[in-house]
Formats: structure tokens, C-alpha cells, sequence
């Protein structure tokens, strides 16, 4: 070995991603810090909750905050996701397949339109995390997890939140995890759109919060996170 070099090879990052039950992993599940905070802007007029952007069905764990009956609901297109959990349907939360009214709430996070949407195709072991890599296939086209922040991904979430207003019923709650990050160096202010996008609808905001989290910490943003994320509650016109 040449004079000046280290006797041992420093060892190379490896992520070890967690695998569901159908044996895929996903990038961007509800940590155990936000369910209670989400679960804190429910009250029991709140039993029968949805989820349309489910993913491996974390929100099935919801009722465990909270001390009424509850029944959980999950939607998401990608079935490995979808098929870890008996109440998750696969089905598109642009097309929900419930009637008008059905539900007193709706707690759910929508993709970010962050590097989670990239589509490489990274070796086993990248430290890096997206939709597409954890699935270890192209997503559904019908699937907002490869929409970078835009207008496409404007236009499908307007698409979304007009779903779940028709799905809450009167008075009814939409718990919303959100978050902006940066691209270029610069914030890309997606909750802020997110607020508009849903008051334009009719419903009323509630209570907004930010939550300090840790987030992913690989790529070449690593050093410029956006460190925390919003928790927001809306209520539909009665």
C-alpha cells in the first residue's frame, strides 16, 4: 500500500431500507412523531377517516391516538403498496370510489413534488430515495409520485383535493401533512400553494402548525433541507 494511505478502506454508505410486508419498501411513510400531531385535529365527530394517498397504510395506525371508534380507509394506486394492508384499495385519488358524503375526514400527505420524484435507477444500496427506486419499478402514469414540482403537479393535486371535498361530507376535515423544499438553492413553496388551492375550494382553514423533522439527508441538497413540515387542518362548508 503507498506511503500516506490509510491502512483500512473507509466503508461506503449503505441505506438499509425497510421492507414492507410485500417486500418493497416506500420513502416517505408517516413517522411515528406526526400520527399523534395529526391524530390531535380530530375530534369524535371524526369515525370514519380516509386516506387516498395511502401508500403501505400507516394511517391504519391512527385510531391508536385517539381514544373513540374509528374506522380507517386507505386508496393508492401502486398495489405492492397498497396490498400491505386489508383496508387499503388500490384505486386513483383522482377517480375515489366512494359516494358523495361519505366520510367525516381525511387525513393524508400528497407527494411533495421534491427529489422523491425522480426516476433513476440507482444500484441496491444507493443512499438515495424516491418513489421509483423503492418500488423498483416505473410508477403507475396515473401515479403523482413522479411529478416534480410544476404545473402538472399543480394540476393533479387541484384534481385531488376536488375528489376529497366531494367525499367529506358537510362540516367534515381534511388533516393535511405537507412540506415545501428546496430546489436550485431556492424554497419551492408547495404548502403555501397547497393552502390556496384548498381555500379556493370553499373549505376553511382551522389550525396549521410546523412539526421540526429530521428528512432525508442524502443527495445533493443535503445540506440545505427544509426542516420541518406543516400540519394543516381544513374544514368543508356546511
Amino acid at each position: 500500500m503507498p506511503a500516506g494511505t490509510d491502512q483500512q478502506a473507509k466503508p461506503s454508505r449503505v441505506r438499509t431500507k425497510k421492507l414492507y410486508a410485500t417486500g418493497v419498501a416506500h420513502p416517505a411513510v408517516f413517522s411515528e412523531k406526526i400520527l399523534p400531531l395529526l391524530a390531535a385535529h380530530l375530534d369524535p365527530s371524526h369515525s370514519l377517516i380516509l386516506d387516498p394517498f395511502a401508500g403501505v397504510g400507516k394511517i391504519h395506525r391512527l385510531p391508536d391516538d385517539l381514544d373513540w371508534a374509528v374506522r380507517t380507509v386507505g386508496v393508492e394506486i401502486e398495489p405492492e403498496w397498497a396490498l400491505n394492508h386489508p383496508r387499503t384499495l388500490v384505486g386513483d385519488a383522482l377517480a375515489l370510489p366512494f359516494p358523495s358524503g361519505a366520510f367525516d375526514a381525511v387525513v393524508t400527505s400528497p407527494t411533495y413534488g421534491n427529489r422523491m420524484a425522480d426516476s433513476h435507477e440507482a444500484r441496491d444500496g444507493s443512499i438515495r430515495r424516491s418513489y421509483t427506486h423503492d418500488l423498483g419499478r416505473p410508477l403507475n402514469e396515473k401515479s403523482s409520485g413522479a411529478m416534480q414540482w410544476g404545473d402538472s403537479y399543480r394540476s393533479f393535486h387541484q384534481g385531488a383535493w376536488s375528489e376529497v371535498l366531494r367525499i367529506l361530507r358537510p362540516g367534515g376535515r381534511l388533516v393535511l401533512n405537507i412540506s415545501d423544499h428546496i430546489r436550485n438553492k431556492k424554497r419551492q413553496h408547495v404548502a403555501s400553494w397547497h393552502v390556496r388551492a384548498i381555500l379556493e375550494l370553499g373549505l376553511g382553514l382551522v389550525s396549521a402548525e410546523t412539526v421540526a423533522t429530521s428528512r432525508h439527508r442524502e443527495g445533493a441538497s443535503s445540506d440545505s433541507r427544509v426542516g420541518g413540515e406543516l400540519i394543516l387542518a381544513f374544514d368543508a362548508p356546511l
